[in-house]
C-alpha cells in the first residue's frame, strides 16, 4: 500500500491523539469506539474491512487495541499512518500514566494516597476476575481446553515459568488434538524448555538494558487479554527480580487501568518506579515495540494462518493457558488487596457490579478508591 497524502496522517495523528486521550474502559471498549469512530463516522472502512483487522490483531501477541489502532493507521495512510497511530494512541496514557507515577513516588505513602489505594486494590482483584469470566467461553471451547487450563493452574502454583506455561501449552493441545483426531502421535524431541524449574528470588542489579529486554520479550510474546501481563510481571519483576512488590504491581495495574488507552501502559509506571524517567520511556518503548513490528509483517501472511488448522490449534491452546494464568494470579494478588471485611465487601460489590449490571470498570474503580478514602477519613479503617 503506497503511502497517503500528509493530510490523511495528519487527520490520523490527530483522531488517534484524541481517542488515546479519552478512550476508557479497556480492549473491548476500545475496539467499540474504533468502529463507531471510523466505520460509522468518518468511514474509513466497512464493516467487512473491519472485521478482518480485527482478526488479524487475534492471530499476533501484542495489546489488541494498540495494534488495531496500527492497522486502521495503515489502512488510512500508510506506512506513515501506521507509526502515527501507534505513536499517537499510546503518547497520551503514556504522560498520564508518568504524571500519575511520578505523584506516586513523591506522595503514595501520604494517608490520602494509600487510603485511596485501600480502595482501589480490590475493585482492580474484581475487573480482573471480571476479565477471566468473560474470557472463559472464547478461552475453553471444549473439554481438551479445560483440562489444558487447569493443568495451567496446578503447575503455575508449583512455580512453573510462565512463557514455558503459555507455549507448552499450546504445544501440547496441538498434539493431543491431533493424536485424538488421526490416533497417531509423532516421535517429537523437545528440548528443555528453561524456567521448568522455580528459581529462589535473587535481587538482579537494576539496568535499563534488562529493562527494555525484558518488556520487549513480554510485548513479544503475550497472547490473550492485556490482564494476562499480570502473570509476566509477577514472574519477572516481583518474584525473579525483586525490583517491585507485590503492592507495587497492583498499584501499577490500578494506575493503568483508570487512565484512557492501552492498559499496558502499567509498563509506564513500573518503568519509573525501577528507574525514573529513563525506565518510563524505556519500559514504554520496549513493551510496544513488537506491535508495531508484527502489524506490519503480517498483513501478507493472515489469510494462511488463519486457514492453518495447525495455527489455529497452537493459539487455542496458548489462549487457553492465557486465561488460566490470570485466574492463578487473581487468586496471588486477591490475597494480598483484600485483608479485612471492607476490601472483601469491595471486590464482591464491584464484581456484582461488573458481571450483572455491565457498570464501566472506571467508574467502579473510583468509587472503590472514594470510599477508602472516607473509610479512612471517618475512622472506620486504620492504614
Amino acid at each position: 500500500m503506497p503511502d497517503k497524502p500528509r493530510e490523511s496522517v495528519r487527520e490520523v495523528a490527530l483522531t488517534f491523539l484524541r481517542l488515546g486521550a479519552t478512550a476508557f474502559g479497556g480492549p473491548a471498549a476500545h475496539i467499540g469506539i474504533f468502529r463507531h469512530e471510523l466505520v460509522e463516522r468518518k468511514q474509513w472502512l466497512d464493516d467487512d474491512q473491519f472485521l478482518d483487522l480485527l482478526g488479524a490483531t487475534n492471530l499476533i501477541p501484542g495489546p489488541n487495541s494498540t495494534e488495531m489502532a496500527i492497522h486502521l493507521g495503515y489502512v488510512r495512510a500508510g506506512w506513515i499512518g501506521l507509526i502515527a497511530a501507534g505513536v499517537c494512541f499510546i503518547a497520551p496514557a503514556f504522560l498520564m500514566v508518568l504524571a500519575l507515577a511520578a505523584l506516586y513516588v513523591h506522595f503514595g505513602t501520604t494517608p490520602t494516597a494509600n487510603a485511596l489505594l485501600y480502595g482501589i486494590k480490590p475493585v482492580i482483584i474484581a475487573v480482573v476476575a471480571n476479565a477471566v469470566y468473560m474470557l472463559l467461553p472464547k478461552a475453553f471451547k471444549n473439554r481438551l481446553l479445560w483440562l489444558t487450563g487447569f493443568a495451567v493452574v496446578m503447575l503455575y502454583f508449583f512455580g512453573v515459568d510462565e512463557l514455558a506455561l503459555l507455549f507448552g501449552a499450546g504445544a501440547a493441545y496441538v498434539l493431543i488434538r491431533r493424536w485424538l483426531e488421526t490416533r497417531t502421535l509423532a516421535l517429537i524431541a523437545f528440548l528443555p524448555l528453561p524456567g521448568l524449574v522455580p528459581l529462589a528470588q535473587t535481587f538482579i542489579p537494576i539496568s535499563l538494558g534488562t529493562l527494555f529486554l525484558t518488556f520487549l520479550k513480554l510485548g513479544g510474546l503475550l497472547y490473550g487479554s492485556g490482564y494476562v501481563l499480570l502473570a509476566f510481571l509477577r514472574g519477572d519483576f516481583v518474584d525473579s527480580y525483586g525490583w517491585i512488590t507485590s503492592q507495587q504491581l497492583l498499584d501499577a495495574v490500578a494506575i493503568g487501568q483508570f487512565t484512557p488507552g492501552p492498559l499496558s501502559t502499567t509498563a509506564t509506571f513500573i518503568g519509573y518506579l525501577v528507574a525514573d524517567v529513563p525506565g518510563a520511556i524505556v519500559a514504554t518503548a520496549g513493551i510496544f515495540l513488537p506491535s508495531f513490528v508484527f502489524v506490519a509483517i503480517s498483513s501478507p501472511l493472515i489469510p494462511r494462518m488463519r486457514r492453518s488448522k495447525l495455527f489455529s490449534a497452537l493459539l487455542d491452546g496458548v489462549n487457553a493457558a492465557a486465561v488460566g494464568l490470570m485466574a492463578s494470579v487473581t487468586v496471588e494478588l486477591g490475597i494480598a488487596a483484600i485483608v479485612d471485611p471492607l476490601t472483601a465487601g469491595l471486590a464482591l460489590g464491584a464484581l456484582v457490579l461488573l458481571v450483572r449490571f455491565k457498570v464501566n470498570a472506571t467508574i467502579v474503580i473510583l468509587a472503590g478508591g472514594l470510599i477508602g478514602v472516607i473509610a479512612s477519613a471517618i475512622g472506620l479503617v486504620s492504614i
